[in-house]
């Protein structure tokens, strides 16, 4: 009974006094909405990030460190210190344990974009997110030499559609000097965006990757030397060196077994990395900026809080008449504390509802917008245990700052109204 009196003064209370206090309501909101968002967003970039590559058991290439070998190959930041021979791809094909092999070669860029030479068997076999594999929203994997296709955010940046030549560059860099002209590329089909470094890469066939650098030594081409797409047809452009292969077998128990027996290979200096545990150790080198940054929006909560509390001992002086009426009537200190604190819980509770409605909208409206033209994929999905646990503890937060208010309510009502001093 008593409970229940008290949760109706409180909510009295507060609609007495919704103007004031609606604007402290919407403050707290906003923060809750973005403690509430910095950590869904953790959580769907780091999903996002540990899912770049998905399928792939082991990536192969020159003797290199684990995050350096990953950060080239996925990520397409940082150069190969070696290429592998054609024929270890080759000697690679024959063993049986290896479901499938994709070589990629790089080296040359378009406009800043990474040109990535390889096979079909990308298209077919390459993985991200939870399995999910490369379509085409237009146009049609390479066919010739001279094709090529675009990740999303490469086409949707430089505005390319189907049939559009280009020009590649030589060399990663951002700004080159070196082109080749000779060898125009037509782009033959785009891909859709998957929110991983696939957008941001261009993709030809590795003839094309050769054809393109047939009289070039040193980085610059040989005039007279370099082939014209005419010149190129009917011959032969198997490359003699590529720069990795993502692998997949067919049996993943035998993963390690493979992965030491590459690491030892005679023929000449491999490494062999696995994939989602170079991404793991990525991470966690990563981590520390997310979560200072979760721990900065705690702090505007907090502060959030304690303007709230600030409000209400500013409000209790205008109280003082109020307080003395429900004194009058038999109301005890104890029922006039416990309203500040129902007060501060129910606006607490009303402001992580409000946040989690607004939050849901804004995640449902920015995400495919977000995909489209920043590559972050971001999906409404239910909250997790952590994001339950945060939202959960800021009623509880409002509860403990409440304890000011309240205590002072409490002391002061002690000696109002027609209760005994001892009165409690």
């Amino acid at each position: 009974m008593k409970a229940r009196l008290a949760i109706s003064l409180a909510g009295a209370s507060l609609w007495h006094r919704r103007k004031v206090l609606a604007l402290v309501c919407l403050t707290l909101t906003l923060s809750v909405t973005l403690l509430l968002g910095i950590q869904y967003l953790r959580t769907e970039v780091k999903q996002s990030f540990t899912s770049t590559i998905s399928d792939t058991d082991l990536i192969i290439g020159a003797r290199s460190g684990q995050l350096n070998l990953l950060l080239y190959t996925v990520f397409h930041i940082g150069d190969a210190t070696n290429n592998i021979r054609w024929s270890t791809f080759q000697e690679l094909e024959q063993d049986t344990r290896i479901d499938w092999l994709i070589p990629i070669s790089l080296g040359d860029s378009y406009k800043g974009f990474r040109v990535v030479g390889t096979s079909k068997d990308f298209g077919e076999h390459f993985r991200v997110g939870r399995g999910q594999p490369l379509n085409l929203t237009d146009g049609q994997w390479f066919d010739g030499v001279f094709d090529v296709v675009l990740g999303a955010g490469v086409a949707r940046t430089l505005n390319h559609r189907i049939g559009d030549e280009i020009i590649l560059s030589h060399g990663g860099g951002r700004t080159s000097f070196s082109n080749h002209k000779d060898t125009p590329f037509t782009v033959t089909g785009t891909l859709e965006a998957t929110g991983t470094p696939v957008d941001q890469a261009v993709y030809i066939s590795l003839q094309g990757m050769e054809a393109m650098h047939v009289g070039w030594e040193s980085g610059v081409a040989i005039p007279g030397r370099t082939l014209t797409p005419e010149q190129a047809e009917g011959r032969d452009f198997s490359p003699s060196a590529i720069t990795a292969v993502f692998a997949g077998l067919d049996h993943k128990i035998l993963t390690f077994r493979v992965q030491r027996e590459l690491n030892q290979y005679a023929g000449e200096p491999l490494s062999a990395i696995l994939p989602g545990v170079a991404l793991s150790e990525l991470w966690r080198l990563m981590s520390q900026f997310e979560r200072a940054l979760l721990g900065i929006t705690g702090f505007v909560v907090i502060t959030s809080l304690i303007g709230l509390v600030a409000v209400l001992l500013t409000l209790q002086t205008q109280r003082a008449h109020e307080i003395a009426i429900l004194r009058a009537t038999g109301a005890s200190p104890g029922l006039i504390a416990s309203l500040y604190l129902i007060e501060c819980l129910g606006l607490a509770v009303v402001a992580c509802v409000t946040s989690l409605g607004l939050s849901a909208f804004a995640i449902s409206m920015l995400g495919p917008w977000l995909l489209t033209n920043y590559g972050v994929q971001i999906q409404l999905r239910p909250l997790n245990i952590e994001e339950w646990a945060l939202l959960i503890s800021v009623p509880l937060a409002a509860v403990l700052v409440a304890l000011a208010p309240a205590l002072s309510a409490w002391r002061h009502s002690r000696y109002q109204g027609f209760g005994s001093p001892g009165e409690a």
